[in-house]
């Protein structure tokens, strides 16, 4: 029987699991927020639809989806897939749901690990933790598996700290004690893969590589790489008064993200363990396409 996987949410994460899923010979359709987006998608063999979150999907949109991942962030109105395609949800066995690390709030530096009790500190965090027990109210009433993937920091190939210090942008701000975790999102995308073939219940899965880091500490590495300068580090105290509130809101917490169920029980061998080399797979495709 083929594999038909729907994506609400053919983004940065979600077009990169799309890209494996295809790969693997998955049928793949999903959303985006543009009609232009949309029809180029198509034109690549993703069957993609416009999605807003203001009204519901027509019923044929989801065909004969066997697997459904939803990726988009939710906002104060909650998790729009929920809100308005709940009842379509239940045609699938399987859901995927990426939620945040954020729902883990603040541990000072310390580990955390599925067995964590969430106490989300920010907003968007709250939000995303209402999100998880509303996919969990779906698979309930449904008898779907649910696997919920805690996710920290995302990077990859025109994302990552690189462009950063190319643009100029990258700041190395020194707030002792404050660490960060990250995956690549090449890594995310073979978790989630590698989680449809759980077939039974409810999952969590903390999704993040082996080494967290300050950014300071990522910045410098991406200096080396590029052959840049690393740039002086600012003092949290001079930098946090010229930062947005949601750049601030990052720096208020700090957490070490336990990756050991992901490898012990998926069998994860991350391609990427540690930002390093993440970030040097990044440089050495960017430098063999002419970047």
């Amino acid at each position: 029987m083929t594999r038909r996987l729907f994506i609400f949410g053919l983004g940065f994460s979600g077009l990169e699991i799309a890209k494996l899923a295809r790969a693997d010979g998955w049928a793949v359709a999903g959303t985006c927020t543009t009609e232009d987006k949309a029809r180029r998608l198509r034109e690549e063999g993703i069957e993609a639809h416009r999605f807003d979150g203001t009204a519901a999907l027509p019923t044929e949109a989801f065909g004969e989806a066997t697997h459904i991942v939803c990726t988009i962030a939710p906002g104060v109105e909650g998790d729009p897939a929920l809100r308005t395609c709940r009842a379509l949800l239940g045609r699938a066995r399987w859901l995927g749901y990426l939620s945040t690390t954020g729902v883990y709030g603040d541990h000072e530096g310390g580990w955390v690990d599925e067995t964590t009790d969430p106490l989300p500190t920010q907003p968007r965090s709250r939000q995303r933790l209402a999100a998880e027990q509303g996919w969990r109210e779906v698979a309930s009433a449904t008898g779907a598996s649910l696997h919920i993937l805690r996710l920290p920091g995302i990077y990859g190939p025109g994302r990552s700290t690189l462009d950063r210090v190319r643009d100029g942008t990258a700041r190395r701000i020194d707030k002792p004690g404050q660490v960060f975790s990250r995956i690549h999102v090449e890594d995310l995308a073979a978790s989630a893969l590698k989680a449809t073939e759980r077939a039974a219940g409810t999952e969590i899965w903390n999704v993040a590589d082996d080494l967290p880091a300050s950014n300071a500490d990522v910045i410098a590495y991406a200096c080396a790489l590029l052959g840049r300068p690393v740039p002086p580090a600012i003092p949290w105290e001079e930098a946090a008064p010229a930062m947005s509130a949601m750049a601030r809101s990052f720096y208020s917490e700090s957490r070490r993200v336990k990756n050991d169920k992901l490898k012990r029980e998926l069998g994860i061998a991350l391609r990427h363990p540690t930002y390093r080399e993440g970030l040097k797979a990044i440089a050495a495709a960017e430098g063999a396409h002419g970047s």
